[in-house]
């Protein structure tokens, strides 16, 4: 009898979203490990990440195409979301974070940039004129704490003024990520936002590279994974494949089915997984602190999803009374076969 349990509480995982949120974390985290074996072979952040997006960006045109059905028009009618995921979520966020990178160390600009979960939830707070509710505010802290001890900030930090805004600019980029992929389009299906998003990220990466604002400059040399020596093009498809395409299709897909404020908090998680894949493929073993770290950041999730269903519950309870408290308001049953509809 247990084992059927154990298959439906798996699948109620699943489409909870929870379940699809964290492994599109765990695939996202993987993206610093990817780039940092890249990085110290002579690539530049800029050709990465151009790299990254045309990779994917080229992987999912056909998928998306078949998806469309010869449906182009939804193209036509969400152009102006495809564009705004691409610009700000895909190519801004990434571009204002290897700016903050370049003047910050990395694990403030990490830290700035996911300032996001607590910047919607105070948007929300303003947009709605409602506190959030106690346990949303202490998961906020939470995560918070969790993130400062798993970056481990201890020791000498450079600040510098404008690569703080750098930073603050990508967690803005977050927020409208999260809130882009979170609105409810079923005229969009997430493979063709991901797929026209990371186009749109792409070509920007491109422009901005060849402008001259961001530096290009790629490699051939073999990289290091773990205990392995591998070709270039090991790792460039592993931060194709893995912490992309995957990444931004399920992390839609999450965001759909969480909401922007939930999907925003799961992915803090994705600092917790970048530890650990940076442990098993860069040997950088993470301490005690950052294990606590962690458990701190899982500890914010599940208080923000507790008191997202809390509230959910209450709003169902709420709409029942009113009904209840109103039954004369619905339309009365015919007594006779005589008897008129009111709307005839």
């Amino acid at each position: 009898m247990s084992a059927p349990t154990t298959k439906a509480d798996a699948k109620g995982f699943l489409a909870s979203g929870l379940g699809i949120a964290l492994f599109s974390s765990a695939v996202f985290g993987t993206s610093g490990s990817f780039a940092k074996s890249m990085l110290e072979t002579g690539w530049s952040p800029g050709a990465a990440v151009a790299v990254r997006l045309t990779g994917a960006a080229l992987i999912l045109v056909i998928p998306a195409v078949v998806v469309l059905r010869g449906r182009w028009h939804q193209l036509k009618d969400n152009w102006l979301t495809i564009l705004l995921f691409g610009l700000i979520g895909v190519a801004g966020c990434q571009l204002f974070y290897f700016n903050a990178v370049a003047r910050l160390s990395v694990g403030v600009a990490l830290l700035l940039e996911y300032l996001a979960p607590v910047m919607i939830v105070l948007w929300l707070w303003i947009a709605s004129r409602r506190r959030p509710r106690a346990l949303t505010a202490a998961g906020a802290l939470l995560s918070l704490g969790g993130l400062v001890l798993v970056l481990d900030l201890t020791g000498s930090v450079k600040v510098d003024f404008i690569g703080v805004l750098w930073g603050m600019a990508a967690a803005v980029c977050l927020v409208i990520y999260f809130f882009i992929t979170a609105k409810e389009n079923d005229t969009l299906p997430p493979l063709v936002l991901a797929s026209g998003g990371l186009l749109v990220g792409a070509l920007v990466m491109w422009l901005v590279g060849l402008s001259g604002l961001l530096p290009m400059t790629f490699s051939t040399a073999d990289t290091t994974l773990g205990p392995w020596t591998t070709p270039w093009w090991v790792s460039a498809v592993g931060l194709i494949i893995l912490a992309t395409v995957l990444a931004y299709v399920t992390g839609i897909m999450a965001a759909r089915s969480l909401g922007s404020k939930v999907a925003s908090f799961v992915s803090l998680t994705e600092v917790l997984f970048a530890v650990i894949w940076a442990w098993l493929l860069l040997g950088e073993l993470p301490g005690p602190i950052q294990l606590l770290g962690g458990l701190l950041i899982v500890g914010g999730v599940v208080l923000v999803r507790v008191d997202e269903l809390r509230g959910d519950r209450r709003a169902a309870r709420a709409e029942l009374v009113s009904v209840l408290d109103h039954p004369n308001d619905v339309e009365p049953v015919p007594s006779g076969p005589l008897t008129k509809s009111p709307r005839n």
